[in-house]
């Protein structure tokens, strides 16, 4: 089970994402405005876990450098506020397929910044660069396919909807529009390049600050102020700021407990172990939970563009997966080679200087 969890963390964190996106798309649809949801997530989240971080991890913390800080308060703003904040703004712009299959871009993005830092290698004379390459591009044709093309409807059995169905004029308006939709995508792809560059650096902040509890915390608390700070500036509205008994209350509790609080704290443990490329590449597995899940409780209709790039995006996964565990593999292999190399010339610097002396018997 010590190799399989990494990837049962991936899944887990995954499904949690795609309860998140219909949560969040019931609250957004109901009215909520979504600098105030940022803020109450990251204030659900810090409430939730400083706590436990305080009792679990304060007695053995590391110490916390100015410039650790620094790294902490810049990670928080460029990975959770300004993604989350501006991701919002895109889902108005452009529509809900639209925005999940281009969180899908996310691993082609985190990869290549992790190639700019040299984080990372593409080995295109391997089978493992070659794997790697097919699996980016099944992942763009994926999201490209479930974006832009439809195809026959499949009915699935659905009786109830859980959620409130609401239709927005404005965001109608929006959608239509040749230059908002443009727009959107660009802050879409922006997001998602701040969200890339987040799993990207935090794993050296993590080597400095391996106290991942409580560096979790720091980021959700320090999200808080800032979100707070600009859902102030943009909303003054004072009943936009009322929660009630409704869905925008449930997913504020489920997204600042369970996302933020939970799945940071994982994704920590996960690029520690795997690095932030591993991570990325699992998100293909919250646009397929979501799909099914949206079928089923929110009653929408699958499409055959939607179950075809479905495939495309978990047959990229794999095959990056495959790629990754290979490169593995054969570095260890190499430096196993390396150790015994260096032991067989230590040993024969060894056994010349023994014959030259006296013999011990």
């Amino acid at each position: 089970m010590g190799e399989k969890k990494p990837y049962l963390a991936v899944i887990l964190v995954q499904a949690i994402y795609a309860g998140m996106f219909l949560v969040s798309k019931a609250a957004f649809n109901g009215g909520m405005n979504n600098f105030v949801f940022v803020f109450y997530r990251q204030a659900a989240a810090t409430l939730f876990l400083v706590p436990l971080a305080l009792f679990l991890e304060w007695k053995n913390r590391p110490p916390l450098s100015f410039m650790i800080f620094c790294k902490i308060f810049l990670l928080s703003l460029c990975g959770i506020t300004l993604s989350l904040d501006i991701y919002g703004i895109a889902l108005v712009y452009t529509s809900a397929t639209l925005a999940a299959a281009t969180s899908n871009c996310l691993p082609v993005i985190t990869f290549f910044l992790a190639l700019l830092l040299r984080m990372e290698v593409l080995k295109l004379k391997t089978s493992s660069g070659i794997a790697k390459l097919i699996g980016i591009a099944a992942c763009i044709g994926g999201a490209a396919t479930l974006a832009f093309f439809k195809g026959p409807h499949f009915k699935v059995l659905c009786h109830h909807q859980i959620f409130g169905s609401y239709h927005s004029q404005e965001v109608a308006q929006h959608v239509s529009s040749g230059k908002t939709w443009i727009k959107g995508c660009f802050l879409m792809l922006m997001s998602n390049t701040l969200w890339g560059l987040w799993l990207v650096l935090q794993g050296g902040v993590l080597k400095s600050y391996p106290s991942k509890l409580l560096f979790t915390a720091f980021l959700c608390f320090l999200s808080s102020i800032q979100s707070f700070v600009i859902a102030i500036a943009f909303v003054r509205d004072p009943q936009e700021w009322m929660l009630g008994w409704n869905v925008s209350l449930l997913a504020v509790i489920y997204c600042g407990i369970m996302v933020t609080g939970v799945t940071f704290y994982v994704q920590a443990w996960v690029i520690e172990k795997k690095g932030p490329v591993f991570l990325a590449m699992s998100t293909p597995l919250n646009l397929i939970f979501t799909i099914f899940c949206s079928a089923i409780l929110l009653c929408e209709i699958i499409s055959l563009g939607s179950l075809m790039g479905g495939a495309l995006l978990v047959g990229g996964l794999y095959s990056v997966l495959w790629g990754k565990s290979k490169e593995e593999k054969m570095n260890e292999k190499t430096c196993i080679r390396g150790e015994a190399e260096k032991e067989c010339s230590e040993m024969k610097q060894v056994i010349p200087v023994a014959n030259k002396g006296e013999s011990p018997v």
